[in-house]
């Protein structure tokens, strides 16, 4: 059984990957592995437990020494692992939809074009580093999920072919996941690992900003010496341009940018999860229209009131994002990440192969249970340690290596990150279009990065 929930997520992950060919939409065949691997599970619960490779079931046993039988594996799977893995996966959900939301709002109120009006150039190695730099900026303030939303929002009024809106949309998933790697609330990893007390703010920023640029950069100047011609601008429907003055634009895209960048403050101030300041800055903006568009011909509220805008949220991302997360938390579960992450420790031995590693993997798993899975197997060293024990102090460098290498390896394949599956949901990219364009170039962005960090301090 242990194997067989491997077998499900590999297949799920396959039936995924060939979307569009088996013409089976991704959410579906996420929400059936993300069931099917908890149902192996239990049903294989005593095996799977008595192999001694769940670290929960440890700590469980550990809080509950009575706790005996298979009363005791149904208790722990479904009153405890399902509900704490649920909650987190919840927090995600909740953080997307009010982001996506809050987009569409911005987008509906036009919002965007206040931005878009000042992009005057339409040559595409011009564009493409404008939209690059920008995007690896504003993900370190925000977070590479909320940008990577953002960014394509502003895509779509930019470029007007889906194929080019394609491939730039999937260089807003390198430079965010770049863009995340370097600051302490960048990226979920990232977040964990400051939370965690392995990293500290100045420290993260000094060791991780220049291979992270390299990431983004490499990449674009490859690309500048093959990408050709312009970009043609998607036509504005003149009955569109009456709906909002340009007053009113303004005021939704300052609300909106304003209540994303709330969050993290919200989260630092209070110490709440950050999807309870995404739900508030959505509240807000909420309330703005309410007030804003109370005297409004009927035609005009049905078009930018927030209940009419929420039918226009991408419901089916964030099923595929339920279904993947669910899946995941069951490996988790079982202990089948952990025991990749000894795997690793014991066969490589060496802190930044291991990290490369968790980042190669972090493009087929979810970067979040893997950098959780190296914070559960090495504990953060004292202050002094020497030797092999000198590279887990807080800021040693396996921490800061592990914030790169997990933030920007999800890069390498487009569900290898919270930033790629938005892109790929909201676009409706496919998966083998990204891994005949995209992958190497993320790849060879991946390694640069990784060169310059090892350049800077493994030498």
């Amino acid at each position: 059984m242990f194997i067989l929930m491997v077998i499900v997520f590999v297949l799920g992950y396959v039936a995924i990957a060939l979307e569009h060919p088996l013409k089976v939409d991704k959410a579906a065949t996420a929400l059936i592995i993300g069931t099917l691997c908890w149902v192996v599970y239990i049903l294989g619960a005593e095996g799977i437990l008595n192999l001694g490779y769940s670290l929960s079931w440890t700590e469980y046993l550990a809080q509950h020494p009575d706790a005996h039988g298979l009363q005791a594996i149904h208790e722990f799977i479904v009153d405890y692992e399902i509900i704490r893995h649920i909650g987190e996966i919840a927090e995600i959900l909740f953080f997307l939809l009010g982001a996506m939301t809050i987009v569409e709002v911005v987008d509906q109120h036009e919002g965007f074009k206040v931005i878009t009006d000042k992009i005057k150039t339409t040559n595409k190695v011009k564009l493409l580093w404008i939209i690059s730099f920008l995007t690896f900026f504003m993900s370190a303030v925000l977070d590479n999920l909320t940008t990577t939303i953002v960014i394509i929002a502003l895509l779509r009024k930019l470029i007007d072919d889906r194929q080019t809106r394609w491939f730039f949309a999937s260089m807003v998933v390198l430079a965010a996941n770049a863009g995340g790697a370097w600051s302490p609330i960048g990226d979920v990893t990232t977040i964990m690992l400051w939370i965690g007390g392995q990293i500290t703010t100045l420290k993260i920023i000094q060791g991780v900003l220049l291979p992270s640029i390299a990431c983004m950069v490499v990449p674009l100047i490859i690309l500048s010496f093959s990408m050709k011609g312009n970009v043609r601008r998607p036509e504005a429907e003149e009955s569109e341009m009456e709906y909002t003055a340009p007053g009113e634009r303004t005021t939704f895209l300052m609300l909106g940018v304003g209540g994303l960048l709330f969050v993290p403050v919200f989260k630092t101030v209070t110490g709440l999860p950050p999807y309870m300041g995404m739900l508030l800055s959505l509240g807000i903006v909420w309330v703005a229209g309410e007030i804003i568009h109370r005297n409004k011909p009927k035609e005009i509220k049905k078009k930018l009131k927030v209940v009419a805008i929420l039918q226009r949220v991408d419901v089916p991302t964030v099923l595929f994002f339920l279904g993947i997360l669910s899946a995941v938390a069951a490996l988790q579960s079982a202990g089948h990440l952990g025991q990749l992450a000894k795997y690793l420790d014991e066969h490589l031995n060496n802190i930044y192969l291991i990290n490369i590693a968790i980042g190669l993997l972090s493009a087929v798993v979810d970067n979040v249970p893997l950098v959780a899975g190296a914070m559960g197997m090495y504990p953060v060293a004292e202050a002094g340690a020497v030797g092999y024990q000198a590279f887990f102090t807080q800021d040693g460098l396996f921490w800061e290596f592990l914030a790169y290498t997990a933030g920007t390896g999800g890069s390498i394949l487009i569900i290898g990150s919270a930033a790629g599956v938005a892109a790929m949901g909201l676009e409706k990219i496919d998966f083998i279009w990204y891994l005949k364009r995209i992958s190497l170039l993320a790849l060879v962005g991946y390694l640069s990065g990784a060169a310059v960090y090892y350049l800077m301090f493994g030498l």
